[in-house]
């Protein structure tokens, strides 16, 4: 069956179908969840409602674009949607902060300590460094999407890259320091 008849199935209920694209994005969606969640179970759990919130609105899905980016979409806002409660994004003074370019040899370090260190950041800071860094939206778009200002957006993307910064510096040095 084709990805359209699979569609067309997924809009009139078709269990099977709905099984059949499961399987064909569980795991891209759940690299998108796991980026946007603090853990793996979170994570897990984000893929399961972006999967509900997907097939109840999958007839808005008009063929236009990208059927997987229209999925990557509902995946990311189901993840925001846990943290767009007042006083997750409160500002930081943005006056003592200041941009901070985060420099990484992939060589000295491991793609799962990048993971784990991102995770480990404040839900604010990680939300808006994952979707200003990795997924390459806008400080407008962000401010949008999590109902925060610019100026929010970019603070607490400095502040995201300057705890990165710290952290990656510290194991820098203890993994130095080890092997002297």
């Amino acid at each position: 069956m084709s990805l359209d008849q699979l569609i067309e199935q997924c809009k009139k209920n078709d269990t099977q179908a709905q099984s059949q694209i499961y399987k064909l994005y569980a795991s891209k969606l759940f690299s998108v969840c796991l980026k946007y969640s603090r853990n793996y179970a979170e994570a897990e759990d984000n893929l399961q409602d972006a999967y509900i919130t997907i097939f109840k609105k999958i007839d808005h899905f008009k063929n236009k674009g990208s059927f997987e980016g229209w999925l990557k979409r509902i995946a990311v806002n189901t993840a925001l949607q846990r943290y767009r409660s007042p006083g997750v994004f409160d500002i930081v003074n943005e006056g003592q902060i200041e941009d901070v370019n985060v420099e990484v040899d992939d060589e000295d370090i491991s793609l799962d300590f990048l993971l784990a260190i991102i995770q480990s950041l404040p839900d604010r800071y990680r939300l808006v460094f994952n979707l200003y860094v990795m997924d390459d939206y806008s400080h407008k778009e962000i401010a949008k999407m999590l109902e925060i200002s610019i100026g929010t957006s970019k603070s607490n993307l400095a502040r995201a890259r300057l705890i990165l910064k710290e952290k990656i510096e510290t194991y820098k040095a203890k993994t130095n320091s080890q092997s002297l």
